[in-house]
């Protein structure tokens, strides 16, 4: 499970121990956390779009947050995972990026990133999720912004390729 935005600078703060409490106590199983900035595995026998509603909601009642959640199964991050189309040229983990989608970009989305992507950035649409290499890092870069936006159509959040790689580990782990 990946929260969109939180616990960057002072706004959308939420302590990882009490996300994790908050989770135990709806009853979803072995909550772990990665990080401070969202990223969550647990397990649950509820569908993808019933344990983000399920999780927006307690959110919203516990930490009075409005957070867009995304779910990914272990068997889907283990997939985005070996697919790794950018493998080949992404050689720094924190400027090669996966963005998750709640569902695929529609092809005017994919023909905006394509106008703005630098010379040298990268990026491959693989149904609900987006690779992105940005070797020159996303502080400028106009495709991350638009990435990182709400631009995309729909509920998405990124994660640079170490990240993505630590919760396959941790799902792993369950």
């Amino acid at each position: 499970m990946l929260l969109r935005g939180i616990n960057l600078g002072p706004r959308n703060r939420i302590p990882m121990a009490e996300l994790r409490e908050a989770l135990a106590e709806a009853g979803f199983e072995n909550p772990r956390t990665y990080l401070q900035s969202g990223n969550v595995v647990l397990s649950s026998g509820m569908s993808e779009k019933k344990l983000a509603s399920e999780c927006k909601r307690l959110i919203a009642k516990r930490f009075g947050l409005d957070i867009e959640v995304v779910v990914r199964t272990r068997s889907e991050l283990a997939k985005v995972v070996k697919l790794d189309p950018l493998g080949d040229v992404a050689t720094n983990p924190k400027r090669y990026q996966v963005s998750f989608l709640a569902a695929k970009p529609s092809r005017e989305v994919v023909g905006k990133l394509e106008a703005v992507a630098a010379e040298k950035e990268r990026f491959v649409v693989k149904g609900r999720e987006i690779y992105a290499w940005h070797p020159a890092g996303v502080a400028r870069s106009k495709l991350w912004a638009l990435l990182a936006g709400k631009g995309l159509g729909v509920p998405a959040t990124a994660r640079n390729w170490t990240t993505v790689t630590k919760l396959l580990e941790l799902a792993d782990e369950a």
